[in-house]
């Protein structure tokens, strides 16, 4: 009698951390604080921050290997070029990376899983990077 063996596929970043749900909350809560910063607040000029929010959170699960959501709604997730026309300054950069550190400490993930989605996260928006000053807010 032979027993049929399935290799073992890798289990994905997205599955490993909770999938949908741990970036729902990462999501939620960045802009949890975005809402209460003097520096990111104003780069959103929509009243309700909802679609920004659902805008990251799909971003990430199909970043992190879930399905993707963002690309059937967005297009392709050159997220560079679509900041590029927007002045990015390093106010707004290192007030991203402090709601963003925050958001995902808060999700408790194992501290491999945290930082590596810290590290590359802290890669992008150094990249997003575009002027030193702030003239024209970015709509994100």
């Amino acid at each position: 009698m032979s027993v049929e063996r399935q290799a073992a596929q890798p289990q994905s970043f997205y599955d490993a951390v909770g999938g949908e749900p741990t970036f729902r909350r990462i999501a939620a809560r960045f802009y949890e604080l975005v809402a209460e910063d003097e520096i990111l607040r104003p780069l959103y000029p929509e009243a309700d921050l909802g679609p920004a929010e659902e805008r990251l959170r799909l971003f990430l699960i199909q970043q992190w290997g879930g399905p993707a959501w963002y690309s059937q709604l967005r297009g392709p997730t050159g997220l560079g070029a679509r900041h590029m026309p927007f002045r990015i300054a390093r106010p707004h950069r290192d007030a991203w990376l402090r709601a963003m550190r925050v958001a995902i400490d808060d999700a408790a993930l194992a501290a491999p899983h945290s930082e590596r989605l810290w590290n590359q996260l802290e890669t992008m928006a150094w990249n997003f990077t575009t002027h030193a000053s702030p003239r024209t807010p970015p709509k994100v």
